[in-house]
């Protein structure tokens, strides 16, 4: 533990109060935020829905971001892992905090009937040429660290410490953050004492936040499962090894791996999302290709579910007559994985109480999650890093329209962004000068 952070969880209550104003009366940085909305952000924030990038594809974002923040003074670094971009300010002595915010989008064809929806297209890092949309929020998230790297440089005589600012590539495949840690992000740069980060939900009520005081999101797998059997014609299946058979059923039988193997206690996932074999009605082919994802909330439950479907498959093949020579090929993704985002709770504490503080009468909410998504913002704050990390929600969708609102990931997917960005700023700054005050 450093000198600052132990600071913080010991002092944590001098911390929360640190940051001016000291009163919800005093809201001379929520009008701040709401002016440059009005003046910058509202269109920053549609241009970047109207042109949004693939993962490790996020070239022209990326130089935007990196354009904006060097305006407001940053010493910017682009190209970290690829398409990543790292900003940082140093002012005075104390506590390194990170704040980050994701930038890629998502190969959909946008049909939210928006104004500025997206008609994009780009050629994807599979050489695939893809209809793309924000279908995430992650346009909310990169218009937001822009207002809050003004706001912050605005207020450089009420923090001290080192402020970095991360806009990072390929969340969605789970592998940005791992390559912008593979690439020095803590080696060449200041390594953070805290990091926060926040994500649009389209399942809460806009502008509400929800900061969770330990597990933020799950662990995710990539898996394939590769079925090899002996095609043959489909009216004489005795001649062959039906993979079309052998992948059923095993699809049937990995769901036995958490109903009857993981305690009734721990949340965990197996979708199978994906499976293509065959070529005709009447061919038994001799292949089938399966992609599943994997979901647990600790290391635990995710070895034990990983290691069923190596267990499940085989068993399968084996109970199907497969010969030792076909068995199915379990390919574990060694770049769409992620660990469990898991917030350090007394940091959490700290914020929460921050937001309650600061924020708007009933900004704070409590509400259960909704699903097993997951986040690769748990690289940058894994065990072996010592970054204590909080990560938090900040509600999209008028609370009237949240019954009918269109998930996360679907064509229809859209948000109600003013309410998003400047609650986000508002609560990313707060977070950010209450880990950093001024002595």
């Amino acid at each position: 533990m450093t000198a600052h952070s132990f600071k913080i969880s010991v002092l944590s209550a001098a911390a929360i109060f640190a940051f001016a104003p000291s009163s919800r009366a005093d809201d001379s940085l929520r009008a701040a935020i709401a002016a440059d909305y009005q003046q910058n952000l509202k269109a920053l924030f549609i241009h970047f829905h109207e042109n949004p990038e693939l993962s490790f594809k996020e070239f022209k974002t990326s130089a935007r971001i990196a354009q904006e923040l060097r305006a407001l003074g940053f010493d910017v670094t682009e190209k970290v892992g690829g398409t990543g971009v790292v900003a940082v300010m140093k002012n005075g002595p104390g506590p390194t905090v990170m704040l980050r915010a994701d930038m890629d989008g998502l190969p959909l064809k946008e049909q939210s009937g928006l104004a500025y929806a997206s008609a994009a297209r780009q050629v994807d890092i599979a050489g695939i040429d893809q209809p793309v949309m924000h279908a995430c929020g992650h346009d909310t998230h990169i218009t937001a660290l822009v207002g809050e790297a003004r706001q912050l440089a605005r207020l450089k005589d009420k923090w001290s410490g080192t402020l970095v600012l991360i806009a990072q590539p390929a969340e969605e495949r789970i592998s940005g953050a791992r390559d912008m840690m593979k690439d020095g992000l803590y080696k060449r740069f200041p390594k953070p004492d805290y990091a926060l980060a926040f994500h649009v939900a389209a399942d809460k009520p806009a502008g509400k936040i929800v900061v969770p005081q330990a597990i933020a999101y799950s662990s995710s797998d990539s898996v394939d499962i590769h079925v090899h059997g002996v095609g043959t014609h489909g009216a004489s299946p005795h001649k062959g090894i039906d993979t079309v058979l052998v992948a059923s059923q095993i699809v049937v039988s990995l769901q036995s791996i958490v109903s009857r193997n993981i305690d009734p206690l721990e949340p965990g996932v197996i979708t199978v999302g994906s499976i293509h074999g065959g070529v005709k009605h009447n061919i038994i082919g001799d292949r089938v290709d399966m992609q599943l994802t994997v979901r647990a909330d600790d290391e635990a439950t995710r070895e034990k579910l990983l290691d069923g479907i190596d267990r499940v498959a085989k068993g399968v093949a084996i109970s199907l007559g497969v010969p030792k020579d076909k068995m199915p090929e379990v390919v574990r993704s060694a770049t769409e994985t992620t660990p469990p985002t898991i917030n350090d709770t007394p940091t959490a504490a700290i914020i929460k109480a921050a937001f309650e503080k600061t924020l708007p009468a009933g900004t704070v909410i409590d509400a259960p999650r909704s699903g097993m998504g997951a986040e690769d913002f748990a690289y940058f704050v894994a065990p072996d890093t010592g970054v204590k990390g909080v990560y938090f929600q900040v509600g999209g969708t008028p609370e009237k329209d949240i019954a009918t609102a269109a998930p996360h990931h679907s064509p229809f997917f859209k948000i109600t962004p003013e309410p998003v960005i400047e609650s986000g700023i508002e609560a990313m700054v707060v977070g950010a000068m209450t880990l950093m005050p001024k002595e």
